[in-house]
């Protein structure tokens, strides 16, 4: 069976309207496409880029860091623009959150709608744990035995994660700046999201400036709230929050 890897997409649609989709640290575009194909069917362009050291072997996550992520999210802002966009939205699930609200108050954008975003994390540990967590899905995705797979978590995990330390300080940096954030928002909380500290939410909807905003939490979902149990009800939610905006 051939493996396939998720990709950067674009679906264009026909309403002359555009949102740029996120996905989360570790995660990949198939975070944001079932949320990007129900956006599209009505009307919406939607582009989703993937962030470098994402949805390759582990051994490449660990050498990029924040800065080239970003590089990729305003890569995909001006992809966008170049495709005729004036008017772009923004959502973003986990980190791709973190990276809407930083867009917020870096380029115009007419809404931002951060999902399970952290504002601090509960430990650079929660954090590893995740990244090995995803090393040996992604082995067992390449079809390896579960003997060679040991094998090579074993090597993995003596390489230094200089990654997690960048990435703390970067959402502390974003957290910071959040009260420069004028666009409306619409901020989407899992109540069972053990990754990040849940009251991150409360922060965003406190601190951004907007007058337009709400909070919705999901009371029966977990961090990639985009494909967990609620995903129906998240996308009508974030549907009806782009319809309330100025286009």
């Amino acid at each position: 069976m051939k493996r396939v890897l998720p990709k950067p997409f674009t679906f264009e649609g026909d309403e002359g309207k555009a949102i740029l989709l996120l996905h989360g640290f570790t995660g990949n575009t198939a975070d944001v496409r079932m949320l990007a194909r129900f956006l599209n069917e009505r009307g919406y362009t939607c582009h989703a880029p993937q962030y470098k050291g994402h949805g390759v072997p582990p051994e490449e996550l660990v050498h990029t860091g924040p800065e080239q992520w970003w590089q990729d999210v305003m890569d995909g802002y001006n992809h966008l623009k170049n495709l005729g966009y004036d008017q772009i939205a923004v959502g973003g699930l986990s980190l791709g959150g973190v990276f809407s609200l930083k867009l917020g108050y870096t380029v115009p954008v007419k809404g931002i709608v951060p999902m399970c975003a952290p504002m601090y994390i509960k430990s650079e540990q929660v954090m590893y744990e995740g990244v090995l967590e995803y090393a040996r899905n992604y082995k067992k995705f390449e079809g390896k035995s579960p003997e060679v797979i040991e094998e090579e978590m074993k090597e993995f995990a003596k390489t230094p994660m200089n990654t997690l330390k960048a990435l703390q300080e970067l959402i502390a940096d974003v957290r910071n700046n959040v009260d420069m954030i004028y666009s409306p928002t619409f901020v989407a909380q899992a109540r069972h999201d053990h990754m990040i500290n849940t009251d991150s939410a409360n922060i965003i909807y406190e601190e951004v400036e907007t007058i337009q905003k709400e909070l919705k939490w999901y009371e029966e979902s977990g961090h990639v709230i985009t494909l967990d149990k609620e995903r129906d009800l998240l996308h009508e939610d974030v549907y009806q929050f782009l319809e309330t905006l100025n286009w």
